[in-house]
């Protein structure tokens, strides 16, 4: 089925994979986004792994419950997929918003995270970053939220990334349930207990024990998470991408992922 009916919510999602996969691999998107954002990625990974890409509470085809649609009841929707699934234990790999969902996934249930890819996760900013999103929440419920949203996805992309990019996440804010993008972004970063932040998501990470893939489009951050990841991790920096880099390099991160998923340094 397409559908998974949780106790509050209903989530679509997408199961492809052979028979006999090498792994179980749980994609999951950014802010505002869905699936979609993995089409290039679906088909090469299920040629020899399962592959899970679900739509976030609120996002996509999934339901925006009445309950908080923020990354921590994201992360809990995801627990209870992947066990009604008999998915477990998965390689968690996720984008931006996405990469915090599974890394808090991680952390709370590492019976059922073997290892985690993030690209470029929505955590780590530093205070220059982070003082301003308050006001950034509070246009978010105010009366322009879809402006409030695209005039913060205006730094995902450089004049390098495709048109085709900017276009298809621009449509996809502006079908956004505003009330969702409210909450998913107070839920990343000015909610009590959010992990965006530097100092909390140091103390996050500190309590994440999967070996990790961790791909930034920024320097610093990537700099900052490097020595804080456990034995088999590896942090690389792809200078000039744009935040969305697996979709604007997405062989690349084909590749990248492969190569680190079969490396000597992540053993299973």
């Amino acid at each position: 089925m397409a559908f998974t009916d949780l106790s509050d919510v209903r989530l679509f999602h997408t199961d492809d994979g052979p028979a006999d996969p090498r792994r179980t691999l749980l994609l999951v998107h950014g802010w505002g986004s869905d699936s979609h954002e993995w089409v290039h990625h679906i088909g090469p990974l299920a040629e020899r792994h399962r592959v899970l890409a679900p739509d976030l509470r609120g996002h996509g085809a999934s339901s925006g419950p009445a309950t908080p649609c923020t990354s921590a009841a994201m992360a809990a929707d995801l627990a209870r997929l992947v066990e009604g699934a008999g998915a477990a234990p998965v390689t968690a790999v996720g984008h931006s918003m996405g990469g915090q969902v599974v890394s808090l996934l991680a952390a709370d249930r590492p019976d059922l995270v073997e290892a985690v890819v993030t690209v470029d996760p929505g955590y780590g900013f530093g205070p220059d970053e982070t003082d301003p999103l308050p006001a950034a929440v509070r246009a978010l419920r105010g009366p322009d939220p879809v402006g409030t949203a695209l005039a913060l996805d205006a730094w995902s992309t450089t004049p390098a990334t495709p048109g085709w990019i900017r276009t298809w996440h621009e449509r996809r804010l502006r079908a956004a349930r505003p009330r969702v993008l409210a909450e998913a972004f107070a839920g990343m970063f000015t909610d009590p207990g959010a992990i965006g932040p530097r100092p909390a998501a140091q103390g996050h990470l500190a309590r994440r024990p999967q070996p990790a893939l961790s791909l930034w489009h920024h320097p610093g951050r990537a700099a900052w998470e490097r020595p804080l990841l456990p034995p088999g991790s590896r942090v690389e920096c792809w200078e000039g991408a744009g935040h969305r880099l697996h979709e604007e390099r997405p062989a690349e991160f084909l590749r990248a992922l492969e190569g680190w998923l079969a490396g000597d340094d992540h053993e299973r």
